[in-house]
């Protein structure tokens, strides 16, 4: 097999990711749901307030499921600068996000985080890169999530046979990415206006890529001004699903599947089409004012709201 300079899935096969901890409090959960939208539209919405306040004297404030997405973040402090992978980190794509929850997350605590190389894949121009991160409740132990994140790396593909491509995966197929957006009516349509900071207030929750700040860094990756992050969009996405099918309680989240399609600009209103197959909600998010896709996907519930 032929290897070139930018991958070698040996060396990557062969690393060992070190084990890492993170802490959170009520504030970094706090802060997450106002930069995933929660409030925006009304500061005492009677189904997010939970989000950021301790609403009729409860306890500890809810968390929402996405805020497990900033553990895989967290689980990596110096990115993806492993062995044996050389790509320029302009050229990164965040293709997909898969979520599983475990259990409600608490509103604080201390992150145990398991990392492993749940995929590696030549297309060719570009190789496909899965992380996988278990996260455990250091204390009890108990598993709260999983996340597996793709990402495409442009430029770094062309290390096998084009005969025979390389691929690995540790985990089985999973057809959820293929899903077809319905040609039926949608069974709900929420619509969010992301403000104009929105990247910016986002990226205090600890994504600090200068894509989504500095101008001229992302007029040198493309773009005409700064981008909001992905798993932003996808934080809205489900806030909506929860709201229109869960009827506001996010403990009714199984699993999650996200596809980021196009970029979001911060201001773009984003509309989310959701269409309920069972227990299953196939979501697609489009930034109204350019009528284009920018997300899909599908969230798995653990039963339906009574009242739908």
């Amino acid at each position: 097999m032929a290897v070139s300079s930018a991958c070698n899935p040996q060396l990557l096969l062969s690393h060992k990711f070190p084990e890492t901890t993170y802490t959170y409090t009520e504030r970094d959960v706090a802060v997450y749901a106002l930069g995933v939208g929660a409030c925006g539209r009304d500061a005492v919405d009677t189904d997010e307030l939970k989000y950021v306040h301790h609403e009729n004297g409860q306890q500890f404030i809810k968390v929402l499921p996405t805020f497990s997405a900033l553990f895989s973040l967290e689980s990596l402090p110096d990115g993806l600068d492993l062995p044996g992978l050389t790509f320029e980190p302009r050229l990164l794509l965040h293709g997909q996000q898969y979520i599983e929850v475990h259990k409600p997350l608490p509103s604080n605590a201390r992150i145990r985080n398991k990392v492993s190389l749940a995929g590696l894949h030549d297309k060719g121009k570009a190789a496909i890169l899965e992380i996988e991160t278990r996260s455990y409740e250091k204390e009890s132990g108990e598993l709260l999530s999983m996340n597996r994140t793709t990402v495409f790396l442009r430029g770094a593909g062309g290390f096998s046979d084009p005969s025979q491509p390389f691929t690995y995966s540790n985990y089985p197929a999973n057809p959820a990415p293929a899903m077809k957006i319905p040609e039926s009516v949608p069974f709900a349509i929420f619509e969010d206006c992301t403000q104009s900071s929105q990247a910016l207030l986002y990226r205090l929750s600890g994504d600090y890529n200068p894509l989504h700040s500095d101008p001229m860094f992302a007029k040198v990756a493309g773009f005409s001004r700064p981008i909001l992050h992905g798993l932003c969009t996808l934080g809205f996405a489900v806030r909506a699903i929860i709201k229109c099918i869960c009827k506001g309680d996010p403990d009714m989240i199984k699993n999650i599947s996200g596809r980021f399609l196009l970029h979001v600009y911060p201001g773009e209103t984003l509309v989310t089409e959701m269409w309920l197959k069972g227990l299953r909600v196939i979501y697609q998010v489009k930034a109204k004012e350019r009528n284009r896709a920018v997300l899909s996907g599908y969230v798995h519930l653990h039963r339906l709201a009574s009242s739908l």
